[in-house]
Order: structure tokens, then C-alpha cells, then sequence
């Protein structure tokens, strides 16, 4: 079994989820810049964002997020990946050269998670093996998505490979017993990036999905 972490690595949503974000937060009152807020949550589940920017306010502060803010922001985000949201480069290729069954494990919410990969086109070749980090106790790095999706799919987390492009997804995919491949394509210090993923415990680091078919016969002997 592939499993795929989906914003960074099947669409590029990073961009518009820190923008809708660092806008939000900026119309509250509390000015933030987006390129800080992608570095700083990169790979985290919405729910335990937004938990942590609060409780950074309010020790700043003393205040809180307005009422409803989370629920604003998911409507706008939602709103935006159904007009701008596409695929990263060559996705729809290797997702078609990846034979057998794929999965999706993603720290978006089910409803931004379906919406972002039917606005990329991309949603036909999971069915209904979508799976959320708000299905789980705990988000990324702890191993309990990736734990999950092993156990609905009836598979060996020994014998499934990861696509992660965040530190929190590879630790939690080794976490969890199964083998990464760190991606860093949708990056824009993919240099970077791919150092952090190796010593987070990714196997190996691809910057081009044409190449991820190779990378995964390889990784399985095949």
C-alpha cells in the first residue's frame, strides 16, 4: 500500500491554507505573516493550529480568537480550493503509474481533504480510502493516522510506503512502522527541506513525482 499525504505533495494547497490563515488572523486584530505561519505549522492538523495559536495570544495578549474563527477560516479555505486549488506537477501521472491500491492520510479535515483533491481531479484514484488526522486522538508526528489507515485497509504497516513532504508526517510514518519517501516538490527551499525529512528518518527524498515509481520499485526490490 501507497499512502499519500495530500497539501504539499498531491496539491499545492500550503500556499492558499497560510494565506486564508495569516488573513484571518489579521482582520482579528492580531497581523501575522503567512510565509511564518507555513513554516512554524507545517504538516500540523488544523485543530491543533489553531489550539496553539490561541494559547500564543493569549499568553502575548491576554485575548482571545473572535467566536467562530476557526469555523470562518475553514469556510473561506474551502471556498478558495474550489476556484484555485490544482495539482502539483505530474501527480496525475505517477498516481497512474503507482499500480494497485492508494491512500490518502492527510491532517486536513475530511471536508477540505474531499474538496481539494476533487477541485485537482485527483479524487478517483483513492475511492474511499481518504483518511483524517480528525478521525484520531492525536494529529502528526504522533503515529496514530498512519496506525489507522494500516488497520482499516487490513494492511502491514511493515509493508506500507509513506509520501510525506512535512517533519511531522515522516516521524509519524516511521513512528508507525512503515517506510518513508520525503517529497519536497511543492517546496520552496526544497534543499532545505529534504535535509530536515532525512534526519526526521525519511528512507530517501524526490523532488519530481515522475521519478516516485522508480523510487518505490526500488525501495521494494522489485
Amino acid at each position: 500500500m501507497v499512502i499519500f499525504d495530500c497539501n504539499g505533495v498531491l496539491v499545492d494547497s500550503e500556499p492558499i491554507v497560510s494565506a486564508v490563515l495569516a488573513e484571518s488572523l489579521s482582520r482579528a486584530g492580531f497581523p501575522v505573516n503567512a510565509d511564518t505561519l507555513a513554516r512554524r505549522y507545517h504538516g500540523r492538523r488544523a485543530a491543533d493550529v489553531f489550539a496553539s495559536i490561541e494559547a500564543t495570544i493569549e499568553t502575548a495578549t491576554g485575548k482571545k480568537l473572535p467566536p467562530n474563527f476557526a469555523s470562518g477560516v475553514s469556510v473561506e479555505t474551502l471556498r478558495r480550493f474550489r476556484t484555485e486549488l490544482r495539482a502539483l506537477p505530474h501527480v496525475a501521472h505517477a498516481l497512474t503509474w503507482v499500480r494497485g491500491p492508494k491512500a490518502v492520510a492527510s491532517s486536513s479535515p475530511h471536508d477540505r481533504l474531499r474538496a481539494g483533491l476533487e477541485a485537482a481531479g485527483l479524487l478517483r484514484f483513492f475511492e474511499a480510502r481518504l483518511f483524517s488526522a480528525s478521525d484520531v486522538p492525536n494529529g502528526k508526528p504522533a503515529p496514530d493516522l498512519f496506525r489507522f489507515a494500516a488497520a482499516r485497509l487490513q494492511v502491514d504497516p511493515a509493508s506500507c510506503i509513506v509520501i510525506e513532504d512535512s517533519v511531522p508526517g515522516v516521524a509519524a510514518a516511521v513512528a508507525a512502522g512503515m517506510t518513508a519517501v520525503g517529497f519536497v516538490g511543492g517546496n520552496q527551499m526544497p534543499g532545505r527541506l529534504a535535509h530536515d525529512l532525512v534526519n526526521a528518518g525519511a528512507r530517501t527524498v524526490i523532488a519530481d513525482m515522475r521519478v516516485l515509481k522508480a523510487t518505490i520499485t526500488d525501495i521494494r526490490g522489485w
